[in-house]
């Protein structure tokens, strides 16, 4: 789509986009615009899928708040960018209408325990060659996690729930003043609830600040909208959560292969 690249130093850049289906226009089409439209979006979603190192999840919104959603993975932004563009006008040019979107890049924690911290966990009286083999695997998993952060493989569990939070800034509650430990040791304690619901909800942390109205994106999937709704929940009574967030408007979604989808859209 185009020649040049703008690659981030680390991560992929990350589109959520909501569509509302403008049902009049599209019925305003003939038939076999209706199929030319719908063979158009299913060309398109089949070339960004191919792209390197680039995923595409389309999803129906389970709600009115939209009725279409997108969620984009790739490593450059020129594509990213022509990309919305494009499925914007996929269906025609009066068919979707943005409800909602979120920009924003795959991103470290800048709150995961370093090797030193690892080591100085480990009993004082062990030798060296005893501390080796903790010492790598702890190397091993790190790097993983790592790798999962910044360049992830997203699962297709059906069910996919989107909403942007930021962090209180206020004169009570200001997340920002507090010492960077207080801050880190409130997150082990945020993290140790979400480990809580491995297998069975996959989490996404994307930093947006500077980049759009929220300064995070959360994604979560799972096989079971209880899940969903039992982490959030637990999570909104630690501290990190009561005392210092801000959340914006959920998004709920089931992943559905496009011939699903075009007949769960009724299109």
């Amino acid at each position: 789509m185009t020649s040049n690249t703008l690659r981030p130093k680390e991560g992929w850049h990350v589109l959520h986009l909501f569509y509302r289906i403008d049902y009049a226009s599209w019925r305003l089409l003939s038939k076999e615009e209706q199929i030319e439209a719908k063979t158009t979006i299913s060309s398109l979603v089949q070339q960004i899928r191919a792209t390197d190192e680039t995923q595409l999840l389309t999803f129906s919104i389970v709600s009115p708040k939209a009725d279409l959603g997108f969620m984009l993975l790739t490593p450059d932004l020129h594509y990213a960018n022509a990309v919305e563009k494009r499925l914007a006008l996929s269906l025609g040019d009066d068919v979707l209408s943005p409800v909602f979107s979120f920009y924003s890049l795959t991103e470290r924690s800048e709150y995961t325990t370093t090797e030193e911290e690892y080591r100085g966990s480990l009993p004082a009286e062990k030798s060296s060659d005893e501390i080796d083999g903790p010492i790598k695997e702890f190397r091993a998993r790190m790097d993983k996690y790592l790798r999962d952060r910044l360049y992830p493989n997203l699962p297709d569990w059906p069910v996919l729930c989107f909403y942007p939070m930021s962090k209180r800034r206020g004169e009570q509650e200001n997340w920002y003043r507090l010492p960077f430990d207080e801050r880190k040791q409130l997150m082990s304690g945020h993290g140790r609830i979400g480990r809580q619901y491995s297998g069975r909800v996959r989490q996404l942390i994307t930093g947006a600040t500077g980049l759009d109205d929220w300064e995070w994106g959360v994604t979560l999937f799972a096989q079971d909208i209880f899940e969903v709704k039992s982490i959030v929940y637990e999570m909104r009574f630690d501290d990190v959560s009561a005392r210092f967030a801000e959340f914006g408007e959920f998004f709920i979604g089931l992943q559905l292969p496009l011939d699903q989808l075009f007949q769960r859209l009724l299109l």
